[in-house]
């Protein structure tokens, strides 16, 4: 028997899932990604001669999608506290 065969004809159940401050951990690699554009920002001219704009761009891109990520997130915790109230409220 492989090992991943005891994972998955049932000889284990699935750990439950880590929840933590899923909304800090978002918001801290929204600003990291947005630290590493600004950081590289002076530096444009170098890596547009080296062909290396795509660093800034991946790092600005980061910030972005981070930002859709916080809004996600807040919105899920959100979600999470009302369906938590409205079972309090009905049991």
């Amino acid at each position: 028997m492989s090992l991943m065969d005891r994972w998955t004809n049932g000889e284990r159940e699935a750990p439950e899932p880590l929840e933590g401050n899923v909304v800090a951990t978002v918001v801290t690699g929204t600003l990291l990604w947005l630290a590493l554009f600004l950081v590289q920002l002076p530096f444009y001219g170098w890596f547009a001669d080296h062909d290396h704009t795509w660093w800034l761009w991946t790092c600005a891109a980061g910030a972005a999608l981070g930002c859709v990520g916080i809004w996600y997130v807040r919105a899920r915790e959100k979600a999470i506290r009302q369906a938590a109230s409205q079972e309090t409220q009905d049991g």
